[in-house]
């Protein structure tokens, strides 16, 4: 199994370009199932996650193809997969497909939108938290789909299609939204979805349902109203920059000290996360593309924050975060309201000298002089890359164990980290 290995100590210079958005990607692939014409995807970050949807996309029989590169590309500039669902053949999501990511549970969405009926296993993933998938069941059977539980499979049928209606989420749910949008897309009428996720995620993947002939207002609102239409068609359309990878280098930047670059971003998606870290003591600027980083010469200030759905701080930057806060001059509280068992790195970030308590949904991390590398194991995918910072600025080695986490969501993490400086390397098998 990969490791990965790293001497800390050296600051961060150069140029990070930043990939496709994992969380972007997968649904607007998913989306490519409601429609038999070809779908084509270009900005694709080369992950895990990315390969495991289309090993169960082939398994309905999406015929896809992944584009050689072009003048100027590389391994880290993103890829074009293009997406054919004309012949689906099979309408059922396997456990030993499903188990291995949760997003690909969407897929029940389109399927019973499109052939009125679908089974998917119930989902598996990163065990940071339950993150059940309740509201996204709620919200097809809101729009007409009969819905029973099999042997751990959900079985969504509606034989005469689906059919328009309101949804009001009780709390805001991305995967939800992201299920009643594709689903609504071919329902007769019109749907209201009500306490909807605001993401760039969701606004990503409005628009390019809105490319392919839907009918969706409201989108990056709390309200989006969707008019079904009868059929829809393909198209082409660019994954939107990757904002949590974005902030993963701001912070290692604050971290290590130096001056960074950030490629290919908006830091619009991201705005409540960079104003953390100008408080913390980066400097942060807009760039023509993308975002500049540097520390100033005051050391690393204690922040208080607590994660909540956009636009406020990122769940998905919490663990980040609080590898930056190990550093501070001082005491920081770091509230989670998002995930309830997403604290799983604090221990490992103990191994590495860090100082925090827990006391339920609050972490308070008192800042410490220096880290000691350590050997560390990655728990989940951003627990994974917390665990990268803290090492880049530990005195000694640290080794990450259990990469294939960061496989999931980091495209060429140790490439883009080395070219800037870091001592990086992975250790194969």
């Amino acid at each position: 199994m990969d490791r990965i290995r790293i001497r800390g100590g050296a600051p961060l210079n150069g140029l990070i370009p930043i990939s496709g958005a994992k969380n972007a990607a997968l649904p607007l692939m998913i989306a490519s199932l409601l429609t038999e014409e070809t779908l084509e995807l270009g900005n694709v970050p080369r992950l895990a996650d990315i390969s495991s949807l289309l090993r169960i996309m082939s398994n309905f029989g999406v015929d896809h193809s992944i584009a050689g590169r072009r003048p100027g590309q590389s391994s880290e500039t993103g890829q074009t997969i293009r997406l054919a669902a004309k012949s689906v053949i099979d309408t059922t999501a396997p456990y030993e497909l499903v188990s291995t990511m949760r997003a690909s549970f969407w897929v029940i969405a389109p399927l019973v939108a499109r052939f009125g009926h679908a089974k998917v296993s119930m989902p598996g993933g990163c065990a940071i938290g339950t993150r059940p998938v309740d509201l996204l069941i709620m919200a097809l059977a809101k729009l007409g789909a009969a819905i029973e539980i099999e042997a751990g499979y959900v079985v969504a049928t509606a034989p005469k299609g689906l059919i328009g209606s309101e949804i009001d989420f009780p709390k805001v749910t991305v995967g939800g939204t992201h299920v009643a949008l594709m689903a609504a897309t071919l329902a007769r009428g019109t749907t209201v979805i009500r306490n909807a996720a605001r993401e760039p995620e969701v606004v990503d993947l409005a628009e390019c349902l809105i490319k392919m002939g839907a009918k969706i207002q409201g989108a990056g609102t709390s309200e989006i109203v969707v008019e079904g239409v009868t059929s829809l068609g393909g198209t082409s359309h660019d994954v939107m920059p990757d904002r949590i990878e974005t902030g993963t280098y701001a912070m290692a930047v604050a971290m290590t000290g130096g001056d960074i670059v950030l490629d290919n971003t908006r830091p619009e998606y991201l705005q409540a996360a960079l104003d953390v870290l100008g408080q913390a003591g980066a400097d942060v600027s807009p760039t023509h593309g993308g975002i500049r980083i540097r520390r100033n010469g005051n050391g690393i200030q204690p922040v208080d924050v607590t994660t909540d759905p956009f636009p406020g701080f990122p769940t998905d930057l919490q663990a980040q975060f609080m590898a930056l806060m190990t550093r501070a001059n001082g005491t920081s509280r770091i509230r989670e309201t998002i995930f309830e068992n997403r604290f799983m790195h604090v221990q490992e970030l103990a191994r590495l000298g860090a100082q925090i308590r827990l006391d339920g949904d609050s972490a308070y991390v008192d800042g410490v002089a220096g880290l000691k590398g350590a050997p560390v194991m990655a728990t989940d995918l951003r627990a994974s890359v917390s665990l990268v910072i803290a090492g880049l600025v530990a005195e000694g080695e640290t080794t990450i164990n259990r990469v294939y986490h960061l496989d999931r969501g980091f495209e060429a993490l140790e490439a883009k980290l080395a070219r800037c400086g870091a001592q990086i390397e992975r250790l194969r098998g």
